[in-house]
């Protein structure tokens, strides 16, 4: 089944952020059908702020390495592009997709010192529909952001904005920090494409997702930030504790490596 095929399932397509091989190694190995990458886990991994911080170069190598360990599907996160034109957007895809990776998530807000605003609904849809023409074959998930910048009529605007990009070349939609059902039925029924939620807390499970309409579950950060939390009790029990015993409790790490 190819990568868009596994938007259309009775049950959401559950997608695995990584950051690096190891972690795309256990997803697979986990089962997870598809992987998506997670902009602010490479960012902070790299010693960069979220948006566009890191070089597209420096971003490129880490999800080059992902997908030569992988064999499951790669989506991309681009942020906004790494480009201020159609042309340069379209270029960075390209090379994306030349490494073998199926699908970009790609937002209308960009980050301008330290303050994310959205863009302007046309411009970005025309600068989309350009990149379609020239990227025929990738999946494009375009985030918007009207909900993650709590905008006064959020759903209102979502709506719009997805229905103008649907007409402008979009695969899929995806709207973090969704999490109530009546905005998440308005929206799988208001706007012909997929839509995509990300992991927040108190939501709802996958079988009622898949109830109201949701074809994709992404993690965002999630992941990393919960493995960065386990590294961090693990560093503290062993200054506690003055010995490294909490770091080889499992039975399957009882090894000696450098």
């Amino acid at each position: 089944m190819n990568f868009k095929a596994l938007h259309q399932q009775n049950q959401p397509l559950l997608l695995a952020n990584v950051w690096d091989v190891p972690g795309g190694l256990a997803a697979e190995a986990a089962g997870y059908r598809a992987l998506g990458t997670s902009s602010a886990a490479i960012s902070a991994m790299l010693g960069y702020a979220d948006g566009e911080g890191l070089a597209f170069d420096e971003l490129f190598y880490i999800v080059s390495r992902i997908k030569s360990a992988v064999t499951v599907p790669l989506s991309v996160d681009v942020e906004a592009g790494y480009g201020d034109t159609a042309a340069e957007i379209s270029s960075n895809i390209q090379r994306l997709t030349d490494a073998g990776i199926v699908g970009i998530n790609i937002e209308d807000s960009r980050v301008h010192k330290g303050n994310r605003t959205l863009d302007d609904d046309r411009q970005f849809a025309r600068r989309l529909a350009a990149v379609r023409k020239a990227c025929p074959d990738v999946f494009i998930n375009v985030r918007t952001d009207a909900f993650l910048l709590n905008r006064e009529n959020a759903l209102e605007e979502t709506l719009l904005r997805g229905r103008l990009y649907a007409a402008s070349g979009a695969d899929g939609l995806f709207v973090p920090c969704l999490r109530e059902q009546r905005d998440i039925v308005a929206l799988a029924r208001g706007v012909a494409l997929p839509l995509n939620i990300m992991a927040v807390p108190e939501l709802a499970d996958f079988n009622l997702l898949a109830q109201w309409g949701v074809r994709r579950v992404s993690m965002g950060n999630a992941l990393h930030a919960a493995a960065q939390i386990g590294i961090k009790q693990l560093l503290n029990a062993v200054q506690s504790h003055h010995s490294f015993l909490d770091l080889f409790s499992d039975e399957n790490h009882r090894f000696c490596t450098v």
